[in-house]
């Protein structure tokens, strides 16, 4: 008598957990790289006004508001490298570079001042802001997170 499998549509690949440090990494650099760069007002007065967290400045609300964001980032950038079937490490970096440029076009330059205009936050930069310190945070972001996506994508 054969035994029959059914499937359950219920996916075994972990590698969003892989994607959950990797962004979480990525953003905690970010963060670093900003501060070096004296982008307070950013991590501690835009990125928490996009919930409603600031003005004040609120460095610590911005902080893990940006974590949070780059943890659900790296879901998302474990997804497309799996659809993509990247296995090489050289390839992943390469997509995680792609993949800050393609968040800060449009999650930084484009949706973000509208966000920040739409809950009225005071200094909303113009749209687009395609601010090239931001490039450069993004693409840190971006490398790092593929990085250690390498590392952890088989958790």
């Amino acid at each position: 008598m054969a035994t029959q499998t059914e499937s359950t549509g219920v996916s075994t690949d972990h590698s969003w957990k892989g994607g959950v440090l990797a962004g979480i990494a990525g953003g905690a650099v970010m963060a670093v790289v900003m501060l070096a760069m004296g982008a307070n007002g950013v991590l501690g007065g835009a990125i928490p006004a996009l919930y409603g967290l600031a003005p004040p400045l609120n460095p610590a609300a911005g902080l893990v508001v940006h974590i949070s964001h780059g943890a659900v980032l790296g879901v998302v950038f474990a997804g497309i490298v799996g659809a993509a079937g990247l296995d090489e490490s050289a390839k992943v970096v390469g997509a995680g570079v792609v993949y800050g440029i393609a968040t800060w076009v449009v999650l930084a330059a484009l949706v973000m001042p509208v966000w920040l205009q739409t809950v009225g936050f005071p200094n909303a930069p113009p749209l687009p802001n395609f601010a090239p310190p931001s490039l450069l945070w993004h693409v840190v972001y971006g490398v790092v997170a593929a990085g250690v996506f390498t590392q952890t994508r088989d958790l």
